[in-house]
């Protein structure tokens, strides 16, 4: 049995990418490429000779890079793990190119967070959202806050508790907010009141040791698998394997 570790390319080395690389050989994998936004300035790492023996990549660049990197890293095969947020409105067209080149191995799976406990809290989130649906008494609310250095707010996370409360059937006004401060490496919460009672769900992050976890499982998954797919409807088939 060969104890070969899988070779992974690590796009962006800010915080995440650091943890990223910390917790990889847990996951079995070697960093065996490192590609920050000088050394890949619009995609100009990604290159056949520099790719050559990855097995997967991960991006946690920036939500500019996103678009580039999936430009770059289709054609060659390589399938990429996007736990960058605030690139969605891209999601077209690399959806598009991602698919026009599965033929030749073209990869990309993406998340808004890559917590299992925030996968759990969607869920809740559905749920309690479907059972107050034609409740008329209940008004309802998302809040978050996140640390100071982050940038996009509301965040991928809370767009996509919004989304998953209003498919579940929840159309009347959700009250939104965020906040940014401190080193919190997030919390949301989703409230429903009426004047009978309150309830609320919240999830809380200790650190981002969780996301980082979740995105290494994730690459460990891509690995010879083509197009596209969201963290938030695989990562059940992801913990099991």
């Amino acid at each position: 049995m060969s104890d070969r570790r899988n070779r992974l390319a690590l796009l962006g080395t800010g915080r995440m990418g650091r943890l990223v690389e910390q917790l990889a050989p847990e996951h079995g994998f070697e960093i065996a490429l490192r590609l920050d936004g000088s050394s890949n300035a619009g995609g100009s790492g990604i290159t056949a000779e520099a790719f050559r023996s990855i097995d997967v990549a991960v991006d946690f660049s920036v939500a500019g890079a996103v678009l580039a990197n999936a430009e770059r890293l289709a054609p060659l095969g390589v399938p990429v793990v996007v736990g960058t947020t605030g690139w969605q409105e891209d999601l077209p067209r690399v959806r598009a190119l991602v698919e026009s080149q599965a033929a030749h191995g073209a990869g990309l799976l993406y998340g808004a967070n890559f917590s299992i406990g925030v996968q759990v809290f969607y869920r809740l989130a559905a749920a309690a959202s479907h059972l107050l649906a034609h409740e008329a008494s209940y008004e309802a609310w998302l809040w978050e806050i996140h640390h100071s250095k982050k940038k996009d707010a509301p965040s991928g996370t809370l767009h996509e508790i919004r989304r998953t409360m209003e498919a579940a059937g929840w159309a009347r006004r959700l009250d939104v907010a965020s906040n940014r401060a401190g080193a919190i490496p997030g919390t949301h919460q989703i409230g429903f009141d009426s004047e009978a009672d309150t309830i609320v769900l919240e999830h809380r992050a200790r650190d981002r040791s969780g996301f980082a976890r979740g995105a290494l499982r994730a690459a460990r998954w891509m690995i010879g698998r083509r197009g596209v797919h969201a963290f938030s409807d695989v990562w059940e088939e992801i913990v099991r394997s």
